[in-house]
Order: structure tokens, then C-alpha cells, then sequence
């Protein structure tokens, strides 16, 4: 049993996301429910050789969740693989094989590429983001844009492309957005509200749509600012005068066509939420043989 600890655990990209397998459960049981009803045509002792193939050029993500999958029977193998999450892969690239029972086999199937192909997406993209702003010193980060319950492996598949993470939720960092200056009525009062009743270790964070208002956040002691759907120009002015003194997030409008103008103008962060909440997964597939 330890051996097999092993081996999953090396799949993984840095520190594995916390409650993972509880997700995977879920996942299957939406699956399976009472069971595969296919599971009569083979039979008891069949075994099956297999492999799992790239399609598409990317970043692999979410080995550690499908060597998890198949090896949930006893009588199943996983042969080591020359792939771990974060390698760039190419079509024809097998980053999975073994062999195991047919019935158990064909059971996780669709969950273990569901993942794979999920996560792999989101590493790919957030990839893409990172090589058209390399040479920059800014970070690429996700946003809480996130499909629901796989807010942790989306947020991991960021680091596994080379991106960073944005604040996990609603309880480890403040941002102060646009709503909540409306409801407070100042970006001056919301910030001093706030660093009054937070702990001195809270960073605060102030999204700004204007110059006055990066101006209003600065003066109140903001420890981030979001520059959001600013003109290039306008952002580079910000940076100049303010960069020194804050940390400058840009956010809104960011695409592969815009993300590395931003980068020119200086800012620290740039935080896409397509990373997350409308990626395509990466091609690939389970075939028996």
C-alpha cells in the first residue's frame, strides 16, 4: 500500500489540493449510481490491457485523480509513467497505461478522463497566458470564476501551467469591488472599516474602474489595487506613478490577444477568468488494446 501512496503522490505538481479524493468520490458515484448496467457482458476474472492517449498539444493535469480511479480495485495496474502534472504533451503521447478489469475499467472510464481532460484544459490555457507574457515580471493568476465543488483542482491546474493563485474564497483575503463601495458609499470607509475589524496579517484589495478611484484607494492604505477594464495607456500612466507603492492588479478584457500589452504596461498581476470558468478540455482518450 505504501508503494502505491508512492507513486500517486509523485504525479502530483508541488503540494497536492486538499480534500481531493472526497471530490473524486462524489464524482463517481454520480456516475455509477447503483451500478454500470454494462457490467454483464464481461466476464468475472476478464482483465483488459489499456492506455490513455493525447490528442492535442498541452499540459497534462489530474494523473494522481486517474491512477486514484483505477487503482480503486485490487487486481488493477498502472504501469510507471514517464509523465507527471505540469509535462507538456503531444498527440500520440501515452501518459497512462496498465492493465485491469474490464467491468472496473470501463466503470471509471468517463470519470478518469473527465478530470484528465478538465484539468489538463486549464493547465494548457493558463500555459498560454504565461509564454505570450514571459519576459515580464507579472503573474498570471486564476479569479473565484470557478465551475462549483472544483474550485481547488482548478486552482491547482493554474500552478500545474505555470500560473499562480488568486485568493482561494471569500475568507482569506478582502476585495473590496464595486457593489461594495456603492453599499459603503467610499472606498475610503470600506478600507478603514475593514483594517479596523481584520487582522493585521488581511491584505486588502480595492477594484477601481478610475484614475480618482486607484487615487482614493491608495491614499486609504489599500495593500492591492485591481485596475479593471483600464486602457493600456492609462494603466501604464498608474504603474508609473503608483507601482512602487502598491501592487497593481489588471483584470477585465483579458484575452491571448490583449494579456501581453498588459504586460508591457508594467502591472504585477493579471488575473484571467477564463482560466477557469469557460475552459476546453484537453483531447485525449481511454482505449482498450
Amino acid at each position: 500500500m505504501r508503494g502505491i501512496w508512492e507513486r500517486k503522490m509523485s504525479y502530483w505538481y508541488g503540494v497536492e489540493p486538499r480534500g481531493w479524493e472526497s471530490h473524486v468520490h462524489q464524482s463517481l458515484e454520480e456516475d455509477l449510481g447503483s451500478g454500470d448496467v454494462t457490467a454483464p457482458l464481461f466476464l468475472s476474472n476478464q482483465r483488459s490491457k489499456w492506455y490513455v492517449e493525447i490528442q492535442a498539444s498541452g499540459v497534462i493535469c489530474g494523473l494522481a485523480i486517474a491512477d486514484y480511479l483505477v487503482r480503486a480495485h485490487p487486481e488493477s495496474e498502472v504501469d510507471a509513467s514517464p509523465f507527471t502534472d505540469g509535462d507538456r504533451v503531444d498527440p500520440g503521447d501515452l501518459v497512462l497505461a496498465g492493465c485491469s478489469p474490464t467491468a472496473h475499467l470501463l466503470a471509471v472510464e468517463r470519470t478518469v478522463l473527465n478530470y484528465l481532460m478538465t484539468l489538463s484544459g486549464t493547465a494548457t490555457l493558463t500555459s498560454r497566458y504565461v509564454t505570450a507574457t514571459s519576459g515580464y515580471p507579472c503573474r498570471i493568476t486564476e479569479t473565484r470564476k470557478t465551475i462549483p465543488g472544483l474550485r481547488r483542482l482548478q486552482k491547482y491546474a493554474v500552478r500545474a501551467g505555470g500560473g499562480f493563485n488568486h485568493r482561494m474564497g471569500l475568507y482569506d483575503a478582502a476585495m473590496i469591488k464595486d457593489n461594495h463601495i456603492k453599499a459603503v458609499g467610499s472606498i475610503a470607509s470600506a478600507v478603514e472599516t475593514l483594517r479596523s475589524q481584520s487582522s493585521h496579517m488581511m491584505r486588502i484589495e480595492v477594484e477601481c474602474e478610475s484614475r480618482p478611484q486607484v487615487e482614493e484607494a491608495v491614499a486609504a492604505g489599500a495593500d492591492i489595487v485591481l485596475l479593471d477594464n483600464m486602457e493600456f495607456e492609462l494603466m501604464a500612466e498608474i504603474v508609473a506613478e503608483f507601482g512602487d507603492r502598491v501592487m497593481l492588479e489588471a483584470s477585465g478584457g483579458v484575452n491571448l490577444d490583449t494579456v501581453g500589452k498588459i504586460a508591457q504596461t508594467g502591472v504585477h498581476v493579471i488575473s484571467v477568468g477564463a482560466l477557469t470558468h469557460s475552459v476546453t478540455g484537453l483531447s485525449m482518450h481511454l482505449e482498450i488494446g
